[in-house]
């Protein structure tokens, strides 16, 4: 049987459950049909759907038609959760666009029909409510012509009619000869083929909720719809993540091969549990999927929705380009802010639309979210699922920043034994491309590794621009080149001087600020276009009047900030007496128009973030020596790649002075200052810390560690090479075999950890082993982790203390300055090395004597169980 998955598309209130209901019972799979006001629809079974009378998740259906079952995926019509459908339109096969024949092409429509041309979707057209007053199929297909062009013919006719056949031919060059030379009619396989090709869009009429013309939009799909071809290896797109009955269910499609139940996905390193086949709230469970079916599996919990997977890889799809407007913060007022963001993770997880963020500079949570909608349906989830009342302050809106003019980054990170220094281009690109990252560096200058590592750590991080600190978008990152040293480069130089390179170019570039648009649709009665003109533009709106006195209402459409529609909806309704209607989508971001305003509110400055530092630091006898970022150029040890660019030669090389205004070394006292400062600011005075000078402070700081605070369990870190060539035993026995050096490691610390009772893990550098996933192995009560490709130890060791410093009281075990540095903005301790080094041995030598002294060693012989004398005396 042929497989087909199909999705029904459409702005809110066109019917597009009400036509999901009529195609099932068309088709036999439903004896009877639901309707959304009756709230009884089979596909809208959650009770917020119900209660709203909109489609909040996207729903699966199955049905056949001949020897073709169709999997039907019902999919959200507001725009609020328009990222939940742009989810879904990654695994159609085609697309019915539904469309109320009163209200025509709106604003969402269009969005629509540029995401189907983005996925490249075929799509058929059910023009909905004919049997409305008002209702004309010419009056729909001009509308359609009008808005998108050429190919929208009436298929609700017979095809072989002149008109028809005139109309199909013209839309192929080939056709059109043979139709007016040869007098050849367009067949069903050319039929098939344009619609495959989204030259032809197959247009049928009717009332769903009536269910006229719903058969002949089935016959259609069955007779015309272009049935795609997979391959015999397993792929697949996941498109949705949900829980029922306590489960994760991932839910996928197959674009190619089979899957079975038990079957091990390597690239999860998960098996399978069940395989569930989805029909509405119910399911069937089967043994295996083929190519072309949509499944839900249990089981897997490392997934993530839009990714395309393989049994061995996984890869991240492209972003959605319906992103975001409205920022809001998480009052935490009676449930810990760890909980509720665990919590709130998971809606995340389920939602692509909701983004859920950690400012760790206010420790404040926010949520991203695409409207008022939205945001009560969070609220609602919250509280039916975890019972937690979720409070949020007044929403914002979300700026974002580019640059206007091309300009180069460099970033040095140079402190002592440390050296990494990267050199990018960045160049603005047009509005709504996003972040896009290239590589014109050669191998000769830097090896790949490090490059895979550089590109790495631009992926991994939202760069903030330099005027309100928003998130950067609309450039394009390009790596050009960088430096090495040989033995003093780790891989998390390069993550500073990456993060240093990219925010010293946009210190120097043109920033713009940039703001987000609706595109929308406003209709009013014809006494009131005067009023809402008006405030359009007050909102700096631009519009056009596209249809005026028709029943009594005309429709405006255009584009306006959102800033200035946030709360419009309600005012409209009250100023047209509840008979005026507003509909808006996203429409991508612009310059923002009162940005000196803006920025004057925002009050950031970007030189005092210390968080992201534009300034590089170099090394100057011996000491750390920190660059302001406009004299970088001066002191960069590689040639300018943007004089390159500009002159076709290599910029000279300047030589680097030092003069009595330039920069000076800072000392231990003076890091400890800043430290203090950055860390502890909101302290009393009487309460900073003051340096400690008892040369046994940092043993009995370790002792602290391993003891652990009262009320968190004590987790010690330990960077395990750095251990291994700060301890002379262990160093020599590398020289010979670093594999023995590594297990002589593990017994020692194994020995510790049974003395102190301490959570211990040892981390290994593996980052330079292509294809490597991180791997955790258990030696007794010791965890020892061997990193994934392009993450070193320091790069694990501070994802894992920032996500886990309020669970543990956690000390790490490094020699490395920048690690330290780090590890301390955590909040966890901090442990040198070789002083870890004593710690152990002092450990292992209290352990020992506490023995003795409890024990009597001395041997024992026959003569001491003898009495004093003997009893023949």
């Amino acid at each position: 049987m042929r497989e087909l998955t199909i999705g029904i598309l459409a702005h809110v209130d066109a019917g597009k459950t009400t036509l999901s209901e009529a195609l099932l019972y068309e088709s036999g799979m439903l004896r009877k049909r639901g309707r959304v006001d009756h709230r009884d629809s089979f596909l809208d079974h959650n009770a917020l759907e119900r209660e709203r009378g909109i489609t909040i998740f996207s729903k699966q259906a199955i049905m056949e038609s001949g020897d073709l079952r169709l999997t039907l995926l019902d999919t959200p019509g507001h725009v609020d959760f328009s990222a939940e459908m742009e989810r879904t339109l990654s695994v159609l096969d085609l697309a019915i666009l539904v469309l109320s024949a009163p209200d025509g092409v709106q604003a969402h429509t269009r969005t629509l029909m540029s995401l189907f041309e983005r996925y490249g979707l075929p799509v058929f057209v059910f023009v909905n409510k004919m049997d409305m007053a008002g209702a004309e199929k010419e009056a729909a297909l001009s509308s359609l012509r009008k808005s998108f062009g050429t190919g929208f013919v009436d298929f609700s006719q017979e095809l072989s009619l002149p008109e028809v056949q005139e109309e199909l031919a013209v839309l192929d060059e080939n056709l059109l000869n043979a139709y007016l030379e040869e007098g050849k009619n367009v067949e069903r396989d050319d039929v098939v083929r344009l619609i495959r090709e989204r030259r032809l869009f197959p247009c049928f009429f009717g009332s769903a909720l009536k269910g006229e013309g719903v058969l002949s939009l089935l016959q259609g799909l069955s007779q015309y719809a272009p049935v795609p071809c997979y391959g015999e290896g397993f792929s697949a797109t996941v498109f949705k993540i949900s829980r029922d009955e306590g489960k994760r269910l991932t839910f996928l499609k197959l674009t190619g091969g089979r899957i079975a139940v038990k079957e091990r996905l390597s690239c999860y390193d998960e098996k399978i549990d069940q395989l569930r086949l989805y029909h509405g709230n119910k399911y069937e469970t089967v043994s295996e999927a083929t190519a072309g079916m949509v499944v839900a599996l249990t089981g897997i919990t490392k997934s993530r929705a839009g990714e395309q997977i393989s049994k061995t890889d996984r890869l991240q799809t492209l972003e959605s380009c319906l992103q975001p407007v409205l920022n809001y913060s998480v009052i935490c007022s009676q449930t810990p802010p760890q909980t509720m963001l665990l919590y709130l993770r998971e809606l995340e997880e389920e939602d692509p639309s909701l983004r859920v963020i950690y400012d760790e500079e206010t420790r404040e949570i926010r949520l991203s979210l695409m409207g008022q909608v939205q945001q009560q349906v969070v609220k609602k989830l919250m509280e039916e699922r975890f019972h937690i009342p979720l409070a949020l302050k007044e929403g914002t809106i979300i700026y974002k920043e580019t640059i206007q003019n091309t300009v180069e980054g460099v970033g040095h990170f140079e402190p002592l034994r440390h050296y990494a220094e990267v050199h990018l281009l960045l160049s603005p690109m047009e509005r709504g491309s996003g972040l896009t990252l290239d590589n014109r560096c050669s191998s000769d200058i830097l090896s790949v590794n490090f490059q895979n590592l550089i590109l790495t750590h631009l992926h991994e991080k939202r760069f903030r621009g330099v005027l309100t600190g928003s998130e950067i978008t609309d450039l394009k990152i390009t790596l050009m080149s960088g430096k090495a040293h040989i033995k003093h480069t780790e891989g998390g130089d390069f993550r500073q001087a990456t993060y240093r390179a990219v925010r010293q170019g946009l210190m120097q570039a043109e920033s713009v600020l940039l703001e987000p648009w609706y595109a929308f649709a406003l209709w009013i009665p014809d006494e009131t276009v005067g009023r809402a003109m008006q405030d359009l533009n007050w909102f700096g709106a631009e519009f056009t009047l596209t249809s005026q006195g028709e029943a009594g209402r005309s429709k405006l459409e255009g584009t306006c900030p959102v800033k200035s529609m946030m709360n419009y909806a309600e005012e409209v309704r009250i100023y047209t007496k509840g008979t005026g209607e507003l509909s808006v989508a996203y429409h991508g971001y612009r310059e923002c128009a009162d940005a000196d305003t803006v920025i004057g509110e925002t009050g950031y400055e970007a030189e005092r973030d210390i968080r992201n530092s534009a300034d590089s630091v170099f090394c100057s006898h011996g000491a750390g020596v920190i660059i302001p970022w406009d004299q970088v150029p001066r002191y960069m040890h590689l040639p300018s790649v943007l004089a390159k660019e500009d002159h076709g030669r290599s910029a000279p090389v300047i030589v680097r002075k030092e003069t009595e205004t330039g920069p000076k070394a800072v000392s231990t006292e003076e890091i400890d200052r800043i430290i203090a400062r950055t860390y502890f600011s909101n302290r009393k005075e009487g309460k900073k810390p003051e340096r400690k000078t008892d040369q046994s402070y940092e043993l009995k700081k370790a002792y602290r560690a391993a003891k652990g605070k009262p009320n968190k369990p004590a987790g010690v870190l330990v960077d395990g090479y750095n251990l291994i060539f700060s301890w002379p035993e262990l160093s020599a026995l590398a020289k010979i075999n670093i594999d023995s050096a590594r297990d002589r490691l593990v017994d020692i610390l194994s020995n510790y950890q049974g003395l102190t009772g301490c959570a211990l893990t040892i981390i290994f550098d593996a980052y330079r082993l292509p294809g490597h996933k991180t791997e955790t192995l258990s030696f007794g009560k010791v965890q020892v982790v061997y990193t994934g490709e392009g993450q070193t130890a320091d790069g694990y060791i501070e994802a894992y203390t920032r996500e886990h410093a309020g669970e543990y009281a956690i000390t790490v075990v490094t020699s490395d300055g920048t690690e330290q540095v780090v590890a301390a903005g955590a909040g966890c301790l901090i442990l040198s090395s070789r002083d870890f080094q004593r710690e152990v041995i002092e450990t292992g030598k209290e352990a020992a004597d506490a023995y003795l002294t409890k024990h009597d060693t001395r041997m024992q012989t026959l003569g001491d169980s003898l009495p004093d004398q003997s009893p023949l005396e």
